[in-house]
């Protein structure tokens, strides 16, 4: 790496960008918008910068933000219905579920007229530059049709009898209820905007003319967050190009502090040198990260058509087949649901392990780890201690086996029971792990004396969703330790393909399996 790069790197001199958290990447961010004079390197730098370095919020938390458009959606099920019924009720003479078909259908068909339009005509994205008025404007009409789909079918069903002001009424109460909902949701996703909660962050491998390029009309834009630039090479790059520093070579990218809060991976370089995108796209596929190849567009309408590809970052769409947003939706409404479920259940069995674990051996009663999480992000992860004090390992250097002198008392049923991974639940309901996904493993995780990592090239594909309490891994006979380089491509190969299968039905199966296969395999050392 060239001094250049060695300076504005994180990996060369934690201490001068302070540190790898999220503080450090300000530093960096901050320093390489300015020159050692303290002018700005290019013109916009200082007003805003190529990335914004007082907004860091990596590639999970973004996730979350663009999932809100399912949960706005829920809001607006639940307030029609509510609306629905409370006008039904308001018309019928007796209980609800006793009334004439003719008098309930009018609103039902009206409800699922609003609903259906509001998620089949795209309500519920809030794109860029979106005006509110015209989107309020969008709401009313579609209301206007439910009650125009009420109030024909009311006629058709109930011709001289038909209700048409409780019809009006529930019109009106539809429209207000929802003005209200989608004025909040246009609220919100206006400062998500503004904080850059739904700004993409990429990062740049090439410091050529299409990256400089790029990096310009971001600026103009101010819709795109251009974080870094790696480039093999470095003895003719710049430190920085456009106010974007030169961060290392593709190697360094692999291993780079930066790449939790990268959304995907741009290759900047001439398509047309073929040896080198295949190379480049081989070695990068180690990454979680999407990576895309930046085509030379010909003329204004293809750049801005790229860049808008690039930068478009609207809400969660909700029609259409299952996607992967719907599918993480679906993910974490179970992990809510579930999660906040059994915590409350077992809150008493965890009380009584505590108290187990205090009386047992000194020290405290967690154990607190730093573990891999979406997307490369650290996470800090909970288990119940279950070794000495004085042993703990916390990087997992030397893994568990068989009678191992560190592992208390107490500690060797709640692992053999997998007790000790109950705390893990407030992972869960923070959102940082799922109830189930790849086991999260330790950060610098040895088998042997290899660092497990370097033992499958793509050993990073299983942080590409959440990692959770249990598995496809763990309940096909891959749990505990890993001892052997064929024991880590064993548990990858799971991972993976889970990855691929995730749906809300296997979690269920999953979760059902999870305890008779821990109870039923005596032989795993955990």
């Amino acid at each position: 790496m060239t001094d250049a790069a060695s300076r504005l790197s994180f990996d060369t001199d934690p201490a001068a960008a302070g540190g790898y958290d999220v503080s450090g990447l300000q530093a960096l961010a901050a320093s390489a918008t300015v020159d050692r004079a303290g002018e700005p390197r290019s013109k916009g730098a200082a007003r805003r910068g190529p990335f914004r370095p007082e907004v860091w919020l990596n590639a999970r938390q973004r996730h979350a933000s663009r999932l809100a458009a399912h949960y706005f959606r829920a809001f607006d099920v639940l307030a029609v219905a509510a609306v629905t019924l409370l006008c039904a009720w308001a018309v019928t003479p007796g209980p609800l579920i006793h009334a004439d078909l003719s008098r309930l259908a009018p609103f039902a068909l009206g409800a699922a007229t609003v609903l259906g339009l509001l998620r089949s005509l795209g309500r519920y994205r809030f794109a860029r530059g979106q005006k509110t008025t015209l989107h309020l404007a969008s709401v009313a009409g579609i209301v206007g049709a439910g009650a125009a789909s009420a109030m024909v079918s009311g006629w058709l069903l109930q011709g001289a009898d038909a209700q048409w002001a409780a019809w009006l009424v529930w019109s009106g109460l539809t429209l207000v209820s929802l003005y209200a909902l989608h004025m909040s949701w246009s609220d919100m996703v206006g400062r998500w905007r503004a904080s850059g909660a739904l700004t993409p962050n990429i990062v740049l491998v090439g410091a050529t003319r299409r990256a400089e390029s790029l990096i310009r009309e971001a600026l103009k834009r101010r819709d795109l967050n251009v974080l870094g630039i790696f480039d093999d090479r470095l003895a003719r790059s710049p430190e920085a190009v456009e106010g974007v520093p030169v961060l290392g070579t593709a190697d360094d990218l692999l291993t780079h502090k930066m790449t939790p809060y990268v959304d995907r991976v741009v290759l900047a370089i001439d398509p047309k040198a073929e040896a080198r995108v295949r190379e480049l796209t081989a070695r990068l596929r180690t990454l979680p990260n999407e990576v895309t190849l930046l085509v030379e567009p010909n003329g204004e309408a293809e750049t801005r058509s790229a860049l808008n590809r690039l930068a478009a970052a609207p809400l969660a769409d909700v029609q259409g087949p299952v996607d992967h947003d719907r599918r993480a939706f679906n993910k974490r409404l179970q992990d809510l649901v579930i999660g906040l479920i059994a915590l409350v259940l077992l809150a008493p069995a965890m009380a009584v392990i505590a108290l187990a674990i205090r009386l047992d051996s000194p020290g405290p009663i967690f154990f607190r780890q730093r573990r891999h999480g979406f997307n490369h992000e650290e996470i800090v992860v909970w288990k119940f201690r279950s070794m000495k004090q004085e042993a703990a390992d916390a990087t997992a250097s030397r893994q568990v086996t068989h009678d191992d002198d560190r592992v208390t008392q107490i500690g060797k049923f709640i692992r053999k029971t997998s007790l000790d991974e109950l705390p893990q639940l407030l992972n869960v309901i923070t959102g940082e792990m799922s109830l189930v996904g790849p086991r999260p493993h330790a950060i610098g995780m040895k088998t042997g004396h290899v660092e497990s990592a370097r033992l499958v090239a793509e050993y990073a594909h299983r942080h590409r969703i959440k990692p959770g309490m249990t598995g496809w891994a763990a309940v096909n006979g891959s749990r505990g330790p890993l001892h052997t380089a064929q024991d880590v491509r064993a548990r990858v190969r799971l991972d993976i393909e889970y990855v691929e299968r995730q749906s809300l039905w296997l979690d269920l199966w999953i979760m059902a399996v999870t305890v008779p296969v821990l109870l039923g395999d005596r032989a795993a050392v955990r």
